[in-house]
């Protein structure tokens, strides 16, 4: 299905990143890498799947890093088609309380690098008249939490990206979308659960069961695989209408 393609994904080296990337590349693209997670274990578990694989270390709050990492896909794989802007960070502080240095970093890397990895794969996409865009959002893109304020701001800002980009591509070939996940079970969420267990006293499925029930209505995570699934769909051409959607993947959360 994407045989011939090149799909970027920041911030892979784990979690909702590494799935996103192994489902489009069990699909045929090609895929480049990007992140400061284990670069061996993430091309580890690529490599029995039988496609390109390249890797670019580009710091997401360096302009010119991402900009070099661009270059570095199209001298290597002959540019982008596939762009998925999945780096993120996150910090939890009341307002009062919130760092500014935190506050640029998080507006930093989850919404000004997604500007920027955009603006520099488009003019290939338009060569081409085909690309795909999917920003990985978040329910913060769309409900806030408290303390939290950065990156709900970050996410919020990226789904208006996200629409504006498809409102000046809704004429070609190229589609602009965001997903929006709710709770993800990845590495970091894992940590966070141990940490709860431990300081609560209780086991790790109790500890899963009442981070969800704060929020997920469903009670289950979502997996990178299935965040992946979505991705592929909307590489598909039976996506080649949906345009500056923000699709939510959060178990209930934001139908409360």
């Amino acid at each position: 299905m994407l045989t011939g393609k090149t799909a970027l994904v920041t911030g892979s080296t784990s979690g909702i990143g590494l799935g996103i990337a192994k489902v489009l590349a069990t699909h045929g693209a090609k895929i480049v890498l990007n992140g400061f997670g284990d670069v061996a274990a993430a091309k580890g578990e690529l490599a029995g799947i039988g496609t390109e694989i390249g890797y670019h270390p580009a710091d997401m709050s360096q302009p010119d890093q991402i900009a070099d990492m661009l270059a570095y896909a199209t001298r290597t794989m002959g540019g982008i088609d596939i762009l998925v802007n999945n780096a993120g960070i996150q910090h939890v502080a009341n307002v009062e309380d919130f760092p500014p240095e935190k506050w640029d970093a998080i507006i930093a890397i989850n919404l000004s690098a997604a500007f920027h990895t955009t603006r520099l794969a488009l003019p290939r996409m338009k060569a081409s008249n085909w690309g795909r865009i999917l920003n990985i959002a978040s329910a913060h893109g769309l409900v806030a939490s408290a303390a939290k304020c950065a990156y709900v701001a970050s996410k919020h800002g990226l789904i208006g990206l996200t629409k504006a980009v498809a409102l000046e591509t809704a004429t070609t070939a190229i589609t602009v979308n965001a997903i929006c996940p709710g709770w993800v079970l990845t590495p970091l969420v894992q940590q966070q659960l141990n940490a709860r267990a431990a300081k609560e006293g209780i086991d790790g499925e109790e500890a899963k069961r009442r981070l969800l029930a704060e929020k997920q209505p469903s009670l289950q995570f979502t997996t990178p695989a299935q965040l992946g699934e979505l991705a592929l769909f909307l590489c598909s051409s039976a996506a080649d209408n949906i345009r500056g959607a923000a699709i939510n993947v959060d178990g209930g959360w934001v139908a409360q």
